[in-house]
């Protein structure tokens, strides 16, 4: 990471080596994360962002952890973070799910991407004219993948808030309170999306 180096455990003083410590009690005999050694530069965020990440992307809440795990995947894919994205990826894998997963993941954003792409502009043209217009899109993705119309939903949902497509949002809100998703669910997601989005925006910044 260009700009700000890692603050080893060996260096940490004060609030980061509390930190530190809770995040090893956190990953167990795995290492902490790189990302959260660069973050360590600025405490405040360290703290927030573990406690965050913690609740919201780590353990079992409304949502389940792998769906947390796929909607992080699929948050740091569609930001451009790599070192976040082949995170996920490995633990989707180590949660059992099997390899295609972490593929279907990034094919379901990345269709979400075009989608958003498109409404948005008309959301935003200022014309009705393309209101009336053809999509011409193809998305079979959405349906041709491994994973649950819930977890396609919540997908959708975290990527086309971060894109800040509205039609799409609240589309896929739609769908997947016709699918049973409570909201405390749906708002989890996006919690999980909002907290995965700041790791990343930080770590491509360093």
């Amino acid at each position: 990471m260009a700009g700000l180096v890692a603050i080893s455990e060996a260096a940490a003083t004060d609030k980061v080596a509390q930190t530190y410590g809770r995040l090893k009690d956190l990953f167990g005999d795995g290492p902490i994360p790189e990302p959260f050694l660069v973050y360590a530069n600025v405490p405040s965020f360290l703290q927030d962002f573990y406690m965050n990440f913690k609740k919201f992307v780590w353990s079992e809440g409304a949502l389940d952890v792998p769906t947390k795990a796929m909607i992080s995947l699929a948050v740091a894919a569609v930001m451009k973070c790599r070192v976040w994205a082949d995170y996920h990826s490995e633990r989707l894998s180590a949660l059992g799910l099997p390899p295609a997963t972490a593929a279907d993941v990034i094919g379901i954003a990345s269709t979400c991407v075009m989608y958003n792409a498109f409404f948005k502009f008309r959301d935003i043209a200022g014309s009705a004219v393309f209101e009336g217009m053809s999509v011409g899109l193809r998305a079979h993705a959405f349906a041709g993948t491994s994973l649950s119309d819930k977890v396609v939903e919540l997908i959708n949902i975290a990527v086309s808030d971060l894109n800040g497509c509205k039609p799409c949002t609240s589309g896929h809100v739609e769908k997947a309170r016709q699918l049973g998703l409570s909201d405390e669910a749906i708002l989890e997601a996006v919690q999980c999306a909002a907290t995965v989005a700041a790791g990343c925006a930080f770590t491509n910044a360093a």
